[in-house]
């Protein structure tokens, strides 16, 4: 007899396992579906990078379950500090000591071992990897995907949370809106001399911004910082193959000596930079969430956080409806979904990618009027509210998931 669930998800990173956790603790169950190996992803050095959880992101890992796990790992972000290059006009987004923290700080690694770690123990989630999908199937009854061995998984919704390749969101012929910014993010683990102090920096240079994130200490002591240097592409090979020392020689020189001396935690990597957002993000008996459905640029460090209201909208909507004795997968559940996404996900896409092509691109924005823009900011405390609210998360109509 098949293992008929309710949902399909396909894609097992932090969107696609965060969506199987959120959906279990309402009482629903899904086959999570992913071609790479766990043991890969959470393995020492794979993957450098580090996200911003919000507070609203935070509100739905505490909800479900996660936050005694990852509470020890996390850095509260205190300040955000915006800069031309260390020049005068500097902004300080900094929250009043009731407002709490402006987020928290985690490597990727660490959210995926203890996502991973809970769906173990969830019976809820059936969870394939590493596993081919060789033949994906939506109908009027249900949905399937056949993976490499034969086995075909049936449910009543399929999910696409695989990324920005999506090829279950390519094969659903839904489009893109999208386009190339031809610039590469280069990633990096940093120790350094002095304590951050949970001060985030965004430093604006003409070839492109430099992001400074911070890290909890590691076991013996030493202080860490996440970095995200956006280049233009045809600088990063030249930077990706310098020899380790002239390399941190580079980032020294943008740091302008801010943290003392620094040293290398572990690989750089890097990824290129573009834009894309799908405005059908559902189909039949198909739902898209996260990068799948809409892929932006870092600069304000918001990607992860946009999947996360993506889950937490889903599943909301999937709880209201199967309580009304409806099945995941009812067209007009899928259309509530798709409307409380829209103007959220655009309003969030669009602001990034300007502020991507006022500060990130160079030629954009002359470096004497962004100063006089930052200066503006600091002085309106109306506008310097807002844009903290946002980088909490907790602006517009949050499922219940997401709020305290």
């Amino acid at each position: 007899m098949a293992d008929k669930r309710d949902l399909l998800i396909l894609g097992g990173g932090l969107v696609g396992m965060t969506l199987a956790l959120a959906a279990a603790k309402k009482g629903i169950s899904s086959h999570v579906v992913d071609r790479a190996d766990p043991a890969e992803l959470t393995a020492e050095g794979f993957d450098g990078r580090a996200s911003a959880i919000s507070t609203a992101s935070w509100n739905l890992f505490t909800n479900i379950g996660l936050a005694g796990a990852l509470e020890p790992l996390g850095c509260a972000i205190t300040n955000i500090a915006v800069t031309d290059g260390m020049k005068p006009g500097r902004i300080d987004f900094e929250p009043a000591p009731e407002d709490g923290s402006l987020g928290l700080m985690y490597r990727n690694r660490d959210l995926r071992l203890a996502l991973f770690q809970a769906a173990r123990e969830e019976n809820l989630i059936a969870w394939h990897a590493p596993v081919q999908v060789t033949k994906r199937e939506r109908g009027a009854h249900g949905v399937s995907a056949t993976l490499g061995d034969g086995t075909v998984l049936e449910a009543s919704l399929m999910v696409a949370a695989e990324g920005r390749r999506s090829p279950t969101r390519e094969e659903a012929g839904l489009n893109l809106a999208q386009w190339n910014y031809h610039h590469r993010a280069i990633i990096a683990g940093l120790f350094h001399e002095k304590p951050h102090e949970g001060v985030a920096w965004e430093i604006f240079y003409p070839a492109g911004p430099f992001a400074l994130l911070p890290l909890p200490d590691d076991e013996q002591g030493r202080h860490r910082s996440a970095m995200v240097w956006s280049v233009n592409e045809k600088d990063a090979p030249g930077l990706l193959a310098l020899p380790e020392k002239a390399f941190l020689g580079e980032v020294m020189g943008k740091m302008h000596g801010v943290y003392g001396a620094i040293s290398a935690d572990g690989p750089r990597s890097s990824y290129p930079l573009g834009f894309q957002h799908t405005a059908q993000i559902v189909g039949e008996r198909l739902a898209l969430v996260g990068d799948a459905a809409h892929g932006i640029h870092p600069i304000a460090g918001q990607g992860l956080n946009l999947g996360l209201r993506d889950v937490g909208a889903l599943v909301e909507v999937l709880v209201e409806g199967m309580r009304l004795g409806l099945e995941p997968g009812e067209a007009h559940m899928l259309a509530r979904y798709e409307r409380w996404r829209a103007l959220d996900a655009l309003s969030v896409a669009f602001a990034c990618d300007s502020l991507t092509r006022l500060f990130g691109i160079p030629g954009k924005l002359p470096s004497l009027a962004r100063r006089i823009g930052m200066a503006a900011v600091q002085r309106t405390p109306p506008l310097k509210r807002f844009f903290m609210d946002e980088a909490r998360g907790m602006s517009g109509d949050l499922p219940e998931l997401l709020k305290a």
